[in-house]
């Protein structure tokens, strides 16, 4: 791996979780329940990037597959978050 690449791998690493924490701040104090639910999704989706990030630094298929995963959970429960919002209830 060059050199260019490591570090750009480290700064992507720095921004996921500078912005990670930034969101986690919404999250905690978001004023209503759809900004917590919006920094939820997007916490899910800096996790998907960081792993896919991960797996081009250590050259490994486990990665992406993980960052697979996340991806289908984070729709998952955004769904049911957003229809619990809007109806009350998840399951009719």
């Amino acid at each position: 791996m060059s050199w260019l690449l490591s570090y750009a791998i480290i700064f992507a690493l720095g921004c996921y979780a500078l912005a990670s924490v930034l969101v986690l701040v919404r999250l905690i104090g978001g004023p209503r329940a759809h900004d917590r639910v919006l920094a939820l999704d997007l916490l899910y989706f800096h996790g998907l990037l960081v792993m896919l990030v991960l797996g081009i630094r250590h050259q490994s298929d486990l990665y992406f597959e993980g960052a697979l995963l996340i991806a289908l959970f984070s729709f998952v429960s955004s769904a049911a978050m957003a229809k619990f919002l809007l109806r009350g209830e998840v399951i009719e």
